[in-house]
């Protein structure tokens, strides 16, 4: 159940990156909010951002048995983790940010989210 609320909070997240990679004028959702349009070097950040979003979508995922390992058991733990601290440390980094719409609405997001992805690797 938390890999599946994991993922669909991260599937959202996603889509905002993807979205603020395509151009749409999101940017005050990300990045502390210093652009409304991120600028093209920057994009080309966000669909990194984008891709490793997806591949965290799936090992939460595989993590919480949705779907079959494509790596062990310890990997998928291990990685699940990972992406865990690396939701943690976003949620800090968001809740200091000088966008107040990155603040309320993306810091529960990857709070929520990085809780999801712990329980889920403890529970593997």
């Amino acid at each position: 159940m938390f890999a599946i609320i994991g993922a669909v909070i991260f599937l959202v997240i996603a889509i905002m990156t993807l979205l603020v990679a395509l151009g749409f004028p999101l940017g005050a959702f990300t990045m502390g909010g210093h652009y409304t349009v991120l600028p093209p070097r920057l994009r080309i950040m966000a669909w990194v951002s984008f891709l490793i979003q997806v591949f965290a979508i799936v090992i939460v995922l595989q993590a919480g048995g949705v779907l079959p390992l494509m790596f062990s058991v310890r990997v998928t733990r291990f990685v699940c983790y990972i992406f865990a601290g690396y939701l943690t440390l976003n949620t800090v980094m968001n809740l200091f940010s000088k966008s107040k719409k990155e603040q309320f609405i993306m810091t529960p997001l990857s709070i929520i989210a990085a809780i999801c992805f712990f329980v889920t690797a403890i529970g593997m």
